[in-house]
């Protein structure tokens, strides 16, 4: 079964973790509208340009601003999460409890830096299942969707793609590591594509992950919400 090959299940953090409602990446943005404005004098048509090129040709606007414009990550960084995530969560029993009956190493791999993936960890009580934080300084500030990033954890982590799980939000993020080999679950979606092997609404639901499981990605895994129906009405 495809759910026992696995060894380790690599988790996004921001949106991931998280439902996007909880306002924090919604606050980084303007946080990095900010930055561009203050550190560099950009006006507001200018920085609305430069991001959305840097997200399509870089992964990340910082990318884009290290190679073009040569800044300070660290600045960047401190400056973009100066804020508590603690204001904006709190403590997940549910998700404890999931995480806590997956039977694989789980890590974090983030395009956010440590400091703030220790925070968001803390915030909702779940940090003693992971094991490690690969944060963007650890991929030498390359973030998914580029592959070399994946590269980089794997080889830190001594696995390949096909004991991986990815856990995230974003779809090119899933659809580069299937493409490397990776199982993929795309939390915040019922979309079944291309690169994704489960789909669903909450990350709660990553229990499925670790179910067995009868059908192929092609012929479409059912998320957890439409399982759990079928199942309660097979047993009314």
């Amino acid at each position: 079964m495809r759910s026992r090959r696995l060894v380790c299940a690599l988790f996004d953090l921001d949106n991931t973790l998280y439902p996007p409602s909880a306002g924090i990446m919604e606050l980084v943005g303007q946080r990095i509208n900010e930055y561009m404005a203050q550190r560099l004098g950009m006006d507001e048509v200018t920085i609305k340009a430069l991001r959305s090129r840097y997200w399509k040709q870089y992964g990340t606007t910082m990318r884009g601003l290290l190679l073009e414009h040569g800044i300070s990550a660290d600045d960047y960084l401190d400056y973009v999460h100066a804020f508590s995530a603690h204001e904006f969560l709190a403590p997940n029993a549910e998700l404890d409890r999931v995480l806590a009956g997956l039977p694989w190493r789980k890590v974090i791999f983030t395009s956010s830096p440590r400091e703030h993936a220790r925070q968001v960890l803390a915030a909702l009580s779940i940090a003693p299942h992971f094991e490690r934080i690969f944060d963007i300084r650890d991929t030498g500030y390359i973030c998914k969707p580029n592959p070399a990033a994946y590269h980089t954890v794997l080889q830190a982590l001594g696995l390949s793609a096909a004991q991986c799980l990815l856990v995230d939000d974003s779809l090119p993020n899933l659809q580069t590591a299937a493409s490397l080999g990776m199982l993929t679950a795309w939390v915040g979606s019922h979309d079944q594509v291309a690169g994704v092997t489960w789909a669903m609404d909450r990350i709660e639901s990553i229990a499925q992950a670790a179910r067995p499981q009868r059908r192929t990605p092609q012929e479409g895994i059912r998320s957890t919400e439409r399982r759990d129906r079928e199942e309660t009405r097979s047993h009314a």
